[in-house]
């Protein structure tokens, strides 16, 4: 179980996401965005290492307000081949230096990811050590273990998302990072994962987070 420190953190998430959104393919602002933290939750790796927070951010800045989907691992050292993947690095009040990854690159987060959606792991509160977030809820119709996917999955950005290809391309992952309120998985998914963020109005907002097919087709 991943132990929740609340302390300090620097610089924050949101000034390195602030900082990071721009840079990727699917931001859909146009300068510097306005963050605060919508919502989310995190995943426990099994062998206590690396930490993994799925985490919703809301951008102000705009004409309207944009949500996105942001996949976060934190390590105590940095991932070797995945300098591409880097977010930035901050210094955690208990845990010292961290280095934060955008998870998607990250085997230890998708394997877990995939886990959730086979219904092997169970999505964690963000904000409370050993509480269950109720509010995310995944499915998989498909067939056979997809315990050995994350293993070989490379992660492609697109102005869509983000898709996740294993190397024989048997399985595939979705990663909406533009979410959008009440969108559903395609009726063709055989696996998705569900969850809820809260709107700037105070209200709470549900889409679909992420979709699997596990036979070929195009990330598009």
């Amino acid at each position: 179980m991943a132990v929740i420190h609340h302390t300090t953190l620097k610089p924050t998430k949101l000034e390195l996401l602030a900082s990071w959104l721009p840079t990727r393919p699917w931001y859909a602002g146009a300068g510097e965005p306005e963050l605060t933290k919508a919502g989310g939750f995190r995943l426990d790796d099994p062998e206590g290492e690396v930490g993994i927070e799925i985490m919703i951010v809301t951008d102000d800045s705009g004409v309207r307000p944009v949500h996105y989907l942001v996949p976060l691992s934190y390590r105590g050292a940095p991932l070797d081949g995945a300098d591409h993947a880097l977010v930035g690095t901050m210094e955690h009040g208990v845990l010292g230096q961290r280095w934060a990854y955008d998870g998607c690159h990250d085997p230890v987060l998708v394997d877990q990811l995939l886990a959730l959606i086979e219904g092997r792991a169970e999505a964690q509160d963000q904000s409370t050590s050993g509480a269950p977030d109720r509010e995310v809820t995944s499915a998989y119709t498909g067939e056979g273990s997809l315990s050995a996917a994350a293993r070989t999955a490379t992660a492609t950005d697109d102005q869509d998302g983000t898709g996740l290809r294993t190397s024989h391309g048997t399985v595939v992952l979705r990663l909406i990072r533009v979410l959008r309120p009440a969108a559903e998985a395609p009726q063709d998914a055989d696996g998705h994962i569900t969850g809820a963020w809260q709107l700037p109005d105070g209200t709470r907002a549900r889409a679909v987070f992420a979709a699997l097919h596990s036979t070929p087709r195009d990330l598009a």
